[in-house]
């Protein structure tokens, strides 16, 4: 059950816990599978061994490790952090239902069809498909999504570049008109169509999560009379959200816990479990709570792994999830009026030997062996290795090599005076760094990382001289902070590999700020009409990928084995794409 349809902030910065594993698939259909997901060197199955029929009656309690509240914004078109989806999983299906390569196919919530020369697409509603308050699913809560991503009243960071592909989306976005032209709903706001007109396709649209459309709906009949600019803080999106999904909110303690119960207008499979609960659970509590069975089911903290995995009563499922963490360096600011990066020359991390020199002094290998169990690893590219064709296998990234990082800085002016250097200017350098709390091993892999850059004469320094709440963290970092020159964050991805809603000129998740003519043709030769060619498109997320790495606006660091304690009376839960809430029971009492 992994979430696969949007781009979300990762909560934390240490190989802790591997949150994209809590998310569940929009598919209505279910997976027994009990095949192994090999790893680098472990082996963990996807899918839990127990396969007795699930009692009636049955309940669920689930442990999201998270150092800090989730905000509780319920609409994935305003959400952006995995700790709501990952509240929200058990409700919040997508339109769309997937295979388990991430293909979109029919049997969903609604069927896509693509036209490449009418260059549109057509969403069909699946007539039974109902929200959890028992109004039907229509063409309007479609496209109120849209409006409600493209309302600059929203500030919904979900629109992209990508996304302004739609005809009239800009337009709507300015306030040249208050319809976007490029949506049109043929039966009616009422029907269950709605065809979507693009400027031009593209060549993954066939894919899920491929951001030239929105995969969900927004309970237009509830949200209406919401103005745009309350609508995050609303009690609609915040206390009582509407859901087509297997189960729908029942109870809900801000920021701490939630109650799901089954919709009894659920289109699909009916559901297996009477009450799921969901409680958020401290890092430091996590691994006690592994060992007492507290929870049925609960994120393994890496570093906690061989004091977890004798459990009793317990299983052990993960996989390696579409995710990575990154060290960003600001570059620009957000300019709001012109909705794209702007860079500044002057910045004090505008310097490429800078930036390079940074990532070679990371000893992140040595850092995971340690403080991970092996769990956690370098990554060498912005494009995981779960992308198959598209993984630049010729990309090394930045592996630890002080001498190589002390070459850079010497050759760029960067001279020693004492422990640190100059700027090139002769003055004092200091860098200011944002991290997150997290868990126990945040503090010192931190720590570690700063030393190290002294090793190669860097003064390396907390913004706000400590760890920082990951809610707070992501405050500062989306609006540009100006006691932040670096930082270290997370990407969970969706399932179709091109990384322009990340990393555009227009996107505002690029949070390094960074904006180039060059990086504009790459981004646009791997979305473009010659990369339907399969050939062509890998050629063009090698190109990127080797700029990226390169020029070092974004240095990827490490990914993570996601694992998950489940309780032996678990029954139909698994992490193929494909699966269901619908399908997960349990046992006994």
């Amino acid at each position: 059950m992994v979430y696969k349809k949007r781009k979300w902030l990762l909560p934390i910065a240490t190989a802790a816990i591997a949150m994209t594993l809590s998310g569940c698939s929009n598919g209505n259909g279910s997976s027994n599978s009990s095949q192994e997901a090999e790893t680098k060197d472990k082996q963990f199955p996807i899918a839990v061994s127990n396969r007795a029929k699930p009692i009636e009656g049955g309940t669920l309690s689930y442990g999201m490790v998270a150092s800090t509240p989730f905000t509780g914004i319920f609409n994935s078109a305003l959400s952006t952090t995995s700790a709501d989806s990952t509240v929200a999983q058990f409700g919040a299906e997508g339109l769309f239902k997937t295979d388990d390569d991430y293909k979109i196919v029919d049997g969903g919530a609604a069927n896509l069809k693509l036209n490449v020369d009418a260059k549109t697409a057509t969403i069909t509603i699946n007539p039974n498909v109902k929200w959890s308050d028992g109004q039907p699913l229509t063409a309007k809560d479609v496209v109120y999504s849209y409006k409600i991503i493209a309302n600059p009243a929203t500030k919904s960071t979900r629109y992209t570049e990508a996304l302004q592909n739609i005809e009239g989306m800009e337009d709507y976005n300015t306030g040249k008109s208050d319809q976007i032209s490029g949506i049109t709903s043929p039966n009616g706001d009422d029907g269950n169509e709605v065809v979507l007109k693009f400027k031009e396709m593209k060549p993954g649209m066939t894919q899920s999560g491929n951001g030239y459309f929105w995969e969900q709906a927004s309970p237009e009949h509830q949200l209406k009379d919401v103005p745009f600019d309350k609508l995050v803080s609303s009690d609609e999106i915040r206390k009582t959200p509407l859901y087509y999904g297997p189960y729908k909110l029942s109870n809900l303690v801000p920021g701490q816990s939630v109650e799901w119960v089954p919709n009894e207008y659920y289109y699909g499979e009916k559901p297996k479990l009477a009450k799921i609960t969901l409680s958020v659970v401290s890092p430091s509590n996590a691994t006690q709570a592994a060992l007492s069975n507290k929870y049925d089911m609960i994120d393994v903290q890496n570093n906690a792994w061989n004091e977890v995995k004798n459990a009793p009563n317990t299983e052990f499922i993960g996989k390696i999830p579409l995710t990575y963490y990154y060290l960003g360096f600001k570059v620009g600011k957000w300019d709001a009026d012109k909705g794209e990066n702007v860079m500044n020359s002057n910045s004090k991390m505008n310097d490429k030997n800078l930036r390079q020199a940074m990532g070679y002094a990371m000893n992140i290998d040595q850092v995971y062996e340690k403080y991970a169990s092996g769990l956690s690893f370098r990554v060498p590219s912005l494009i995981p290795e779960q992308f198959g064709q598209f993984f630049d296998k010729s990309v090394k990234g930045y592996d630890y090599n002080l001498d190589k990082a002390n070459q850079l800085l010497d050759e760029a002016g960067y001279k020693k005076n004492g422990d640190y250097r100059t700027d090139k200017n002769g003055q004092p350098l200091v860098i200011n760094f944002a991290a997150m709390s997290g868990s126990a091993i945040q503090e010192p892999i931190i720590q570690n990382y700063i030393q190290q850059w002294k090793k190669i004469g860097l003064n390396v320094q907390l913004t706000t001289g400590r760890l920082i709440e990951p809610n707070s963290f992501y405050d500062k970092i989306q609006a540009d902070s100006s006691d932040i020159d670096m930082f270290t964050a997370g990407w969970s991805l969706s399932s179709e590999p091109s990384p322009n809603d990340l990393y555009s000129r227009k996107a505002p998740f690029n949070y390094s700020r960074f904006a180039s003519d060059e990086q504009d043709k790459l981004l646009a030769d791997i979305d473009s009409k010659e990369s339907f060619n399969q050939n062509h498109r890998q050629q063009a997320f090698f190109k990127w990928q080797e700029w990226m790495n390169d020029n070092a606006y974004v240095i990827p660091t490490y990914n993570s084995y996601g694992i998950k304690a489940i309780n032996k009376r678990v029954v139909g839960y698994d992490l193929t794409p494909s699966s269901s809430w619908a399908s997960v029971g349990v046992s006994s009492n």
